[in-house]
């Protein structure tokens, strides 16, 4: 075979390796593009590429108890509860272009740390919040359910904006939606805005929106750019009424525009982002979406003082030198905390007595937040309106409202309690009887219940056919307690037997 020959074998074979090597890599890319693409999910932050991604937990065991439907409803139909949750990782503990931006107070570029808060923190300690250096506080307002469509408001809301502004806390809020044309996105945008016109909104008002892709929310069937026409109508309306508006979505939703048309989002609003990474702020700098944010949320499972629940954690790429004042120079009413944020309760009407004597309190709860108002006894009666499957119960008393645990209570007005032997000091303890007995054989009977205790003398002898009556009896230790002559003495169980 000649030299040019060889050579042109080499040319061929190079040509083929070098063929095959190119297909291999394509087809390696496109796999791993697809990966990208797929491997995104809802709800819930996002662990940084290299970090190990965990479930997360519930931020509170469902409440055991008996079945309320009422309640489950309610549970149901609020989209951020813990039933609707998709499951996504936990976040780290710690202890702590063009853009649409409204002109009510001065923007800063300085860093500032807050939280955002629902009513399932519970009833918030503001000034332990303050006191532990958080800045602002993003607060839900208010929901659409995810089935019936319904605007409802979050029932601490008012309460959680009153006391925050009130120990110095800049607030911003967000909108849990479940819109489904731009109409009803402009609708949450108008009662939102009326929502909050009495209070001192500095920071952002946020569009939040999760849970669509779970079956049973309404948001379900809605094409990526229909979901975004909703955040956009509800975001333009916000800077419309004088906020600056903000959307949040997590890592994963907003990456390669997967879920949302992102960079139509982010060429006109603030974008605050979620994604938890191992270690929290500041051990972690900044978070891995590498898209333009102007805040992120670096965990869901935050402990700050004055709240009792995980919270979520915020870095904010901005500030304001001062609050902005309320649209509406209208003083809202005092707002008092709902004390039954956390728990279900089940509307009823009816009467109710103790069985016994019951605390009155002024919170379904017998720690050292509860105060003891009253005490309800025996025969008086209050009226019931609501049962948690927590155990409490509500109750209302001369127009009062107060809390009682619920097995301290019954509807049955005639029941009176039973009644309580005399403690005799002994550690024997007897069911109360009433019958007349008789030895079997001659028996002692002695001053205590005991062979043992130098103390337990024989204070007589009786024979068998003599009739006494036994008021007691232990089973655990087979003590019988009698009346004897003026005396209560004691007798093994086992040499007597009961007379017709």
């Amino acid at each position: 075979m000649s030299r040019k020959k060889h050579k042109k074998n080499r040319i061929d074979n190079r040509r083929i390796i070098g063929g095959v090597l190119i297909g291999v890599w394509i087809l390696a890319f496109s796999i791993a593009v697809f990966y990208l693409l797929s491997s995104g999910k809802s709800g819930g932050g996002d662990a940084a590429d290299t970090e190990s991604v965990s479930q997360e937990d519930n931020v509170t065991a469902k409440e055991q108890g008996t079945e309320n439907p009422e309640a489950e409803q309610e549970e149901k139909e609020d989209p951020q509860s813990e039933e609707n949750r998709t499951a996504a990782e936990e976040g780290a503990k710690t202890e702590i272009t063009q853009i649409l931006i409204s002109q009510n107070a001065a923007e800063t570029d300085k860093v500032t740390l807050g939280i955002d808060v629902s009513k399932f923190q519970g009833t918030i300690d503001w000034k332990a919040v303050g006191d532990a250096g958080i800045e602002f506080a993003i607060i839900r307002v208010g929901y659409r359910t995810q089935s019936s469509g319904e605007i409802r408001e979050d029932t601490n809301a008012r309460y959680n904006m009153q006391e925050a502004t009130a120990n110095g806390i800049q607030i911003g809020a967000y909108f849990f939606s479940t819109a489904v044309t731009k109409e009803e996105a402009v609708e949450e945008a108008l009662w939102t805005a009326n929502y909050i016109s009495q209070y001192a909104v500095t920071y952002p008002v946020a569009y939040n929106c999760e849970g669509f892709e779970n079956p049973e929310n309404r948001q379900y069937e809605l094409t990526v750019s229909e979901r975004t026409d909703c955040a956009a109508a509800f975001l333009k309306e916000i800077y419309e009424q004088g906020y600056t508006p903000m959307f949040y979505a997590s890592k994963s939703e907003l990456e390669y525009g997967t879920k949302w048309e992102t960079s139509r989002l982010e060429n006109q609003f603030k974008i605050w982002v979620s994604q938890y990474p191992d270690l929290p702020y500041p051990q972690t700098a900044a978070s891995s979406y590498s898209g333009a944010h102007a805040m992120w949320q670096y965990t869901n499972n935050g402990s700050i003082a004055g709240i009792s629940r995980p919270v979520d954690v915020n870095v904010a790429y901005f500030g304001y030198e001062d609050s902005a004042d309320a649209r509406n120079q209208v003083a809202p009413e005092t707002a008092e905390a709902d004390v039954e944020a956390l728990m279900n309760f089940k509307e009823v009407d009816e009467t109710v007595t103790a069985k016994e004597t019951v605390n009155l309190r002024d919170i379904p709860s017998q720690g050292t937040d509860s105060t003891v108002l009253k005490q309800l006894n025996n025969q008086e009666t209050a009226r019931r309106t609501g049962i948690s499957d927590s155990g409490w119960s509500r109750l209302i008393i001369d127009g009062e409202r107060y809390y009682a645990v619920s097995n301290y209570l019954t509807a049955d007005l005639s029941y009176t309690p039973p009644v309580k032997e005399a403690d005799d000091g002994l550690k024997t303890k007897f069911q109360k009887v009433s019958e007349n007995v008789t030895p079997k054989i001659e028996i002692n009977l002695r001053m205590l219940p005991s062979v043992t205790n130098p103390d337990a003398v024989v204070a007589a002898t009786v024979k068998a056919g003599e009739v006494f009556l036994r008021t007691g009896i232990n089973t655990d230790y087979g003590w019988s307690r009698v009346e004897y002559n003026g005396q209560t003495l004691y007798c093994v169980s086992s040499y007597l037997t009961t007379v017709e």
